[in-house]
């Protein structure tokens, strides 16, 4: 049986899921310097380790009230239309395998997040996954060109 391999994480009391082959690394909130004029869920830039890379406030992104960081906030940096990415998540929760009989089409009506963002939903026991489509969501990003 096919399946696929998934970070998930948490923002409130949704919990989401992407492709761990997106997923680079995991680090705590790094210290981040904001960039005029950027759109509001582009929280700043970041060094991490010589790169500048963008960082997204992924509640922002979908119209979630912003909350405090605390020790579980988690910077998720990834890889979406071939540029790096760190994407702000309240806590990342666990790696899992997911059977993709067990992924089904979006509802019509998607949980309040913009439909184009969610690629599907998925059963994991009792538990409902959002399984992102991270394209899209970090579509129009990649105009934000920052170098070291």
């Amino acid at each position: 049986m096919a399946e696929e391999q998934l970070v998930t994480f948490s923002l409130g009391a949704e919990e989401f899921g992407m492709d761990i082959m997106r997923v680079q690394e995991i680090i705590r909130i790094p210290p981040i310097t904001r960039v005029p004029k950027a759109p509001r869920h582009v929280e700043g830039v970041t060094n991490l380790r010589g790169n500048v890379i963008p960082i997204v406030n992924l509640r922002v992104r979908f119209g979630l009230t912003p909350a405090e960081e605390t020790d579980l906030s988690r910077i998720i940096v990834l890889q979406a239309e071939k540029k790096v990415f760190g994407i702000r998540v309240d806590a990342v929760t666990e790696v899992l395998r997911l059977d993709t009989a067990a992924i089904e089409p979006p509802p019509p009506v998607a949980m309040g997040l913009d439909a184009q963002f969610i690629r599907g939903v998925g059963k994991v026991g009792e538990r409902l996954l959002i399984l992102l489509d991270l394209d899209q969501v970090m579509a129009g990003e990649t105009k934000y060109e920052f170098s070291a």
